[in-house]
């Protein structure tokens, strides 16, 4: 069992009882899981086929040809087509599909339309296709996805290296903080975009350049805030009651200063989280993302923007991308309201 002191249980259930804020954290954990197991909801893939006594599991296995279903074709079975086929036939073979029986880099094009296509009910494109016939819906929920697993990692990478850092600073101070100052007062000043649109234009900008490029421009202001902060705690009595026990500095940061700035620390982690989601989308819109065919929020708002009159595009990414942020912006405002030290902070 892992112990949870009394006070980060009040602060635990302080931000229980901001509902704004806990409702919105778990709408938003909601999302993350279907979007892990988008598969199993999105996908062209069936969730199980019975063809002659057999059960087949096609979504996370291989791929399973045509010839196996008794088809003439040895590439992989197209299964709506095989629904069709088992259902026309009556046989007792059935094939049970994904709600929205679509990949995002699959073309759906429709014989009476030329697409975009707006949303139908009877085809299963709830928000209707791009221009290239692929289901926005599954666009919608593999970008989320992406943009969520970049905000993370992205997240990671610069907290690790502006916190260390920062830490550094603030604890020693002196020289060391003055030519770290100056070293990222320039860095700082590096124009990010150019910067990217530079590299875009020698190497293909993948998710792990992307990654790479961002996370050496984020850290900075992570390390202003730890920088500060550990300024002031290190004049605290309980850091000069350590180190007067002659505990070393590494303990003193692992052990004191760091677990008493981690609330801090957490205000900003949604915030962080929003502006990876929106950096990533901000990069793909203006065409140095991802590159085609990854399912994208920026590339789909590229779509709708070229397509005005294609509405249902612009419509689902707007409301996907405000919904995202509003929920983020609703758990860190709980966050910063119940982890803030103010509040259990007795002055004498």
């Amino acid at each position: 069992m892992i112990g949870i002191s009394p006070l980060t249980a009040r602060k635990l259930k302080r931000f229980a009882s901001i509902r704004r804020g806990y409702v919105s954290l778990v709408i938003f954990c909601l999302l993350i899981f279907v979007s892990l197991f988008a598969e199993v909801f999105i996908n062209s893939r069936a969730l199980v086929v019975s063809y002659r006594g057999h059960l087949f599991f096609p979504t996370y296995g291989d791929m399973i040809p045509g010839t196996a279903f008794g088809l003439d074709y040895a590439y992989e079975t197209n299964y709506r087509e095989l629904a069709k086929k088992f259902k026309s036939e009556q046989k007792g073979n059935w094939v049970l599909l994904p709600p929205v029986p679509y990949n995002p880099y699959e073309n759906d094009f429709l014989v009476s339309a030329y697409p975009p296509t707006p949303p139908s009910l009877e085809h299963r494109h709830f928000l209707g296709t791009d221009k290239s016939g692929r289901d926005v819906l599954a666009r919608l929920a593999y970008g989320f996805r992406i943009a969520v697993f970049f905000s993370v990692a992205l997240l990671g990478i610069t907290y690790l290296t502006g916190v260390t850092l920062g830490c550094a600073m603030g604890y020693w101070g002196g020289a060391f903080d003055l030519l770290f100052q100056r070293l990222i007062e320039i860095w700082s000043n590096m124009p990010l975009l150019y910067v990217i649109i530079i590299i875009s234009s020698v190497v293909a900008p993948s998710f792990a350049v992307l990654l790479l490029i961002m996370a050496c421009f984020g850290w900075v202001s992570r390390t202003w805030i730890m920088r500060t902060v550990t300024y002031k705690e290190k004049e605290r009595e309980y850091v000069l009651a350590a180190r007067s026990l002659g505990a070393s500095d590494g303990r003193i940061l692992l052990t004191h200063i760091l677990p008493n700035t981690v609330s801090i620390i957490i205000t900003f982690v949604p915030f962080s989280m929003a502006e990876g989601i929106i950096a990533l989308t901000s990069l793909d819109y203006l065409g140095f993302g991802l590159p085609p065919p990854t399912p994208s929020w920026g590339e789909l708002l590229h779509q709708g923007w070229a397509n005005m009159s294609a509405w249902w595009i612009v419509c689902s990414v707007v409301g996907a991308m405000v919904l995202t942020l509003t929920l983020v912006t609703f758990i860190g405002e709980a966050i910063r309201e119940a982890f803030d030290p103010k509040m259990y902070t007795v002055y004498e």
